[in-house]
C-alpha cells in the first residue's frame, strides 16, 4: 500500500476540483433541483474563492 498517492485535497489541482464540482452543484440549483443545498453551495463557494 505504499504506492497510495497523497490525497489532493488542499493542493491547486484539488482546489480546481472542489470549485469544479460546487460550480456544477450550483447549476443544479439554478435549474430548480438541489435547493435544499442552496445555502450551503453559496458558502462553500465563497470559502473556495477566499482561498
Amino acid at each position: 500500500m505504499a504506492d497510495l498517492a497523497p490525497p489532493a485535497l488542499g493542493t491547486p489541482a484539488g482546489l480546481a476540483a472542489e470549485a469544479t464540482v460546487c460550480a456544477q452543484l450550483l447549476q443544479t440549483v439554478d435549474r430548480g433541483d438541489n435547493l435544499v443545498l442552496k445555502e450551503r453551495l453559496r458558502d462553500w463557494s465563497k470559502q473556495l474563492c477566499q482561498r
